[in-house]
């Protein structure tokens, strides 16, 4: 694949002669093909004939009359490492415009590009090469993405992804390493040296996020509090409320479908305010019909 420092080698090695911006951009295009490993069979009229691509040529060529045209540039290139297909290129000049189709043999539609001339060339930029272009790599990743790697591969995509699963692979190899937990609920309890274990919310999680997976080392709330629905003696439910944060990661309000129960009750329905459970203080008067174990009113369940 071409990069800006590969062009502008190409361009310096040709030493070409340009007549106008438009000159500039269609010989910039040329030199991506060429550091991309492609080889020139053709160009100038000779590129433009009807046979320019079936013909049986594959010798390479120079320069010599790429721009004898006054408003369109062609070159018929092949890549010998990949395939033996040739690959015909075509620049038309439109305003400030260049205009680039790239047809390769065989295929059923050419790939396009429109490049603005201004963009990438500098007005009375001198005789160094150098100083007469500007933003070339943005051309070149323009060339790349639109043509270049459609007929050469994406070297670089696929280098990026094998990167990231080998690092990917480097974290979740490593012993005793426990990952940070997407969301912010923590799990309660200590593990065994070397378990990995999802965050599990700490009272009441039990029944909100029901069960660990399998092969998960397994915790259910607090010595003395029996967790989630199975309420034991020291519960904090009865001393203060519930510790804890009932609403789903992220801070988002409601119960993630597959919970065991719904901890909101009906809104404004008797029976369902929040004080009705939990223990009343002490001093006299009789206790929450559910808490007892015997009761005798009918409002015992």
């Amino acid at each position: 694949m071409a990069t800006e420092q590969s062009v502008m080698a190409v361009i310096r090695a040709a030493r070409p002669t340009f007549r106008n911006p438009h000159d500039k951009v269609a010989f910039a295009v040329h030199a991506a093909f060429l550091a991309s490993g492609f080889v020139l069979h053709a160009t100038g009229p000779a590129a433009s004939t009807d046979d320019a691509l079936s013909s049986s040529s594959t010798d390479e060529v120079g320069i010599d009359h790429w721009n004898e045209f006054e408003d369109c540039y062609a070159f018929v290139y092949s890549k010998p490492e990949k395939s033996s297909k040739k690959v015909l290129v075509k620049c038309l000049v439109m305003n400030n415009k260049l205009l680039i189709d790239a047809f390769r043999d065989g295929d059923n539609e050419p790939l396009h590009l429109e490049l603005s001339v201004e963009d990438y060339i500098v007005e009375d930029g001198g005789t160094n090469y150098n100083t007469q272009f500007k933003n070339l790599g943005k051309l070149v990743g323009e060339l790349n993405k639109a043509i270049l790697t459609k007929y050469t591969g994406s070297p670089t995509s696929n280098s990026s992804t094998q990167t990231s699963s080998s690092e990917k692979r480097g974290l979740n190899d490593q012993p005793n390493v426990e990952r940070q937990p997407d969301y912010p609920y923590q799990p309660a309890g200590s593990f065994p040296s070397g378990y990995v274990v999802p965050p599990i919310p700490g009272i009441g999680g039990g029944d909100l996020f029901p069960g660990p997976g399998a092969g998960v080392y397994p915790t259910r709330g607090e010595p003395g509090t029996g967790g989630s629905m199975l309420v034991g003696p020291n519960d904090p439910r009865f001393f203060g409320g519930m510790g804890g944060d009932p609403r789903l990661p992220g801070g988002l309000p409601g119960v993630p479908p597959g919970a065991r129960f719904d901890p909101y009750g009906p809104p404004d329905v008797p029976g369902f305010e929040p004080g009705r459970f939990i223990r009343r203080p002490g001093g006299g008067g009789r206790p929450h019909p559910d808490l007892p174990h015997f009761g005798g009113d009918s409002d015992f369940i």
